[in-house]
């Protein structure tokens, strides 16, 4: 008897084994060409294709097709932004302990290194000339040779450009804060350049309730230093931040010169807007003040024995050779000890229990050459004695 079979286009099915590992391999695998970033992959009639998303267009998506044909095609539409795939590297993202979690594309982007490039300069300090070092543009382009090197007057602006916009934020997240602003500045005239400046800080409290200090100003401050120009200069600071509404307290060192200097502040600022009409505006510097008392304990202590220690520190450091001359009389009595003679700073009450502490370590050596050089000599009654 014959038996009529029917047939049908459907495709025949899959062995079941098969058709899981199939499954199993297309999960396994990750599109990675950018060309799937403008198709669909999918069967259609039981045929892997892929769907433009611009033209609705069926193109081959075996794996044996590659992605070529699928580039060429989405060439023909000028509104898509093509990529540089020339520029596509992997870069490894860390997880919080450090190891390499997962890959990525990495696409490179000038404009973002120069940034990179500026913020280096600015917080390690370094010279603008560096970008101009023969060495530093051989290393800069074995890393990226598609990076142009600025030169020092571009990364100049560069860095006040970047001022700008880090001052810009500062301002906006000082207007939208709640919170008051307690203001810091401190006057100092550099050893080297006999030249005077100022540094105004801002302290507050953000809207995380984590306390913040920012720099508002570091700059030159002429002479004379009296109240006046110093009040002057403090007040145009905190106008330029538009602090004057928000303003707490300001902190000062303890000296005649800042008690004026605070008058002269009162005398410009909207009292209706201070903390008590401004009774409670000036603060005085609880570690200047500290340092007074232990500057003057340490005289009552030793008298002018300090004076005389910082006195022979002073000669041994003055010039390379006659510190030189001191290392050596280190060696030739063989004391076991690498620190460095330094002098103290008058700012800095500790600063002259280390100056102290070092040199008795290398009280042998100051008698040595007490007795051996003609020049250390002429210092005189200056020299320490051995009570001091």
């Amino acid at each position: 008897m014959e038996v009529d079979v029917e047939t049908s286009s459907a495709p025949t099915p899959m062995n079941t084994n098969e058709s899981q590992y199939d499954e199993n391999l297309k999960k396994k695998r990750k599109l990675t060409s950018p060309a799937w970033e403008h198709f669909k992959k999918m069967k259609v009639g039981g045929v892997m294709k892929a769907i433009c998303d611009h033209c609705q267009k069926h193109l081959g998506a075996k794996s044996k097709n590659g992605t070529k044909h699928l580039l060429d095609h989405i060439a023909v539409f000028p509104m898509i932004k093509q990529r540089d795939t020339r520029q596509m590297l992997l870069k490894a993202n860390s997880s919080s302990d450090g190891k390499c979690s997962s890959l990525d594309t990495y696409h490179f982007n000038p404009e973002v290194s120069r940034y990179e490039l500026g913020r280096m300069i600015v917080l390690h300090e370094y010279p603008s000339s560096i970008v101009e070092h023969e060495e530093f543009r051989r290393y800069s382009n074995s890393l990226q040779p598609l990076f142009k090197v600025p030169s020092r007057n571009t990364i100049r602006a560069d860095r006040f450009k970047m001022f700008e916009a880090e001052k810009h934020e500062l301002q906006r997240v000082l207007e939208s804060n709640s919170s008051r602003v307690a203001i810091t500045t401190d006057m100092w005239t550099a050893s080297n350049q006999k030249r005077g400046y100022m540094a105004i800080t801002a302290h507050f409290i953000d809207e995380s309730w984590v306390l913040e200090d920012q720099i508002m100003r570091f700059m030159y401050m002429p002479s004379p230093h009296d109240a006046e120009n110093l009040g002057d200069a403090l007040m145009e600071c905190l106008l330029d931040w538009n602090i004057e509404p928000k303003l707490l307290t300001l902190t000062l060192d303890n000296c005649s010169t800042n008690d004026a200097m605070v008058n002269v502040m009162l005398d410009k600022l909207d009292k209706s807007l201070l903390l008590v009409n401004g009774k409670l505006l000036h603060m005085r510097c609880a570690a200047h003040i500290l340092n007074l008392i232990v500057k003057e304990g340490l005289e009552n202590l030793f008298g002018s024995g300090v004076e005389r220690i910082r006195e022979s520190i002073a000669f041994w450091t003055t010039t390379p050779k006659w510190l030189e001359k001191f290392e050596e009389s280190v060696r030739h009595l063989n004391i076991s000890c690498s620190k460095v003679l330094s002098l103290d700073i008058k700012t800095r009450w500790n600063s002259i229990y280390l100056m102290l502490s070092t040199a008795l370590l290398y009280k042998d050596v100051f008698s040595w050459l007490r007795q051996r050089e003609p020049q250390y000599r002429k210092l005189g009654p200056k020299l320490p004695s051995e009570e001091d």
